[in-house]
């Protein structure tokens, strides 16, 4: 899984698109709950943005039969690495196509790929530029959703998938591991944050979630209390809680058709060159909680059906190494093992 062609420089994770089988209820839930802001819509697509962006849309609903996601979207350095994105798949053996502008609204030229561990990337510079609402606090509300922040996408081997993007450019910023060697998930970014996206070991291709940043907990906080409120707390899955991989504060949601969205805050800075990598055992039960809070098994074993390119599901191949999830949770489903509950469970820029 190697091209000797120059890579695309991936500035960050822009947007995806979700396909939907309620194109009204999917509208009330990230519109009226949860805040994302209309930049165009129609009767059978819906294209949504954060308060701080600036480019058309960081979230594409699409009206479908069956729901699954069609398309992961990083934006590029410049129109040449569209160029590049192009040629760099095609000696990987991918499926590449070029569309014009306007195949996606709000968007110049995209390059299109079946990634080689069989997910729908889109590559994309040129953009329509919409209003940025980072001073229009009367649109703000208490949940203030603001960034796209990254996706998480499930895939059986996690040491294959972070060596593509590793190869892609991406750093690698944590990773769960065991003392065996077996990776469990790795974290990869693009922009000076924890990471662009994300590989958790699992049956797959597939998408795990798609995240968006806040300012603060109390907004994510305000989210729970709403969602109370309008008695829709089913739709919150896990949290809120404190990662201890990220470091960040966190909620994950259920959406209509059960497309898991997070919402997330306060990370911390990764662009210097050096940044080392955190490592975390994988029988610390801080790593997905840093207060020790069980995972809900549903975390581990749902997710969101992936798009070939011609729109049909690609095919799910199961993972063969160790799941976190059987080593980690016990026959309560709820309870944690640790190797050494004296010991350090992350070790930072050195291996377990």
């Amino acid at each position: 899984m190697s091209s000797s062609a120059p890579v695309p420089d991936i500035v960050r994770c822009a947007y995806m698109e979700l396909v939907v089988t309620d194109i009204a209820a999917s509208r009330e839930f990230y519109v009226d709950i949860l805040g994302l802001v209309v930049t165009e819509e129609t009767e059978t697509e819906i294209h949504l943005r954060s308060l701080e962006e600036f480019i058309h849309h960081n979230l594409v609903l699409r009206q479908g039969s069956q729901p699954a996601v069609a398309a992961f979207g990083f934006r590029v350095r410049g129109e040449a690495d569209l160029a590049k994105a192009e040629t760099y798949y095609r000696e990987l053996g991918c499926e590449v196509r070029r569309t014009e502008a306007g195949f996606r609204k709000g968007i110049g030229e995209v390059v299109r790929v079946l990634d080689p561990l069989g997910f729908p990337y889109e590559f994309f510079f040129d953009t329509e530029h919409v209003e940025r609402l980072t001073w229009n606090y009367e649109h703000h509300g208490a949940g203030a959703i603001v960034r796209l922040d990254h996706f998480n996408q499930v895939y059986p081997d996690v040491d294959t998938g972070a060596r593509y993007l590793e190869g892609l450019g991406f750093r690698r910023t944590e990773d769960i591991r065991d003392s065996e060697g077996v990776t469990y998930a790795a974290w990869l970014a693009r922009k000076d944050t924890v990471h662009d996206t994300a590989l958790t070991g699992g049956a797959g291709p597939a998408m795990h979630h798609v995240a968006f940043a806040t300012h603060e907990k109390h907004n994510i906080l305000y989210i729970c209390d709403k969602l109370g409120a309008l008695r829709r707390s089913d739709s919150i899955e896990r949290g809120p809680g404190r990662h201890g991989v990220s470091n960040a504060f966190y909620l994950y949601l259920r959406d209509p058709d059960g497309h898991r969205v997070e919402i997330y805050t306060q990370d911390y800075y990764t662009g210097d060159p050096d940044n080392p990598l955190v490592t975390w055992d994988v029988h610390d039960n801080q790593r997905r909680d840093w207060w020790g809070s069980p995972v809900v098994p549903s975390w581990y074993t749902e997710a969101s059906t992936v798009l070939d390119l011609d729109g049909n599901p690609v095919p799910v191949r199961e993972r063969e190494q160790s799941q976190e999830m059987d080593v980690t949770i016990g026959a309560d489903g709820f309870s944690y093992t640790r190797k050494d509950d004296t010991a350090t469970g992350f070790k930072v820029g050195s291996q377990l």
